[in-house]
């Protein structure tokens, strides 16, 4: 929620979530700030959702893992083990396959 111009807030415990057309499957996301430039927010993946998806970052991606773990493959690169509290930047363009543990959370900036 933006608060005062360029000022936004939010909660991890956030029940504002939508679908995310970008991955889709079960993924929702609560978006905290979108410029066109940069985006951040958070995704989750329900307990009855798919464990499984495939993206290809359209950005950078810095994400910290709030809740669940993945193993994200990473196309011609490594596989990486990430829990809850975990922290990761991973670059643009990479195509990702990631197996969760649901639930899954994560906060996110695409930039």
């Amino acid at each position: 929620m933006e608060v005062h111009p360029g000022v936004f807030v939010s909660n991890v415990s956030t029940t504002d979530f939508h679908p995310d057309d970008e991955i889709g499957g079960d993924a929702e996301e609560h978006v905290l700030f979108d410029n066109g430039e940069v985006r951040a927010g958070l995704s989750r993946f329900g307990k009855g959702g798919d464990p499984i998806a495939v993206w290809t970052l359209p950005a950078v991606q810095v994400l910290v893992v709030l809740e669940g773990e993945a193993r994200i493959e990473i196309s011609d690169g490594p596989t990486l083990e990430l829990k809850s509290g975990d922290m990761a930047a991973l670059p643009k363009g990479i195509t990702t396959t990631w197996h969760l543990t649901l639930p899954f959370k994560e906060m996110w900036v695409l930039a």
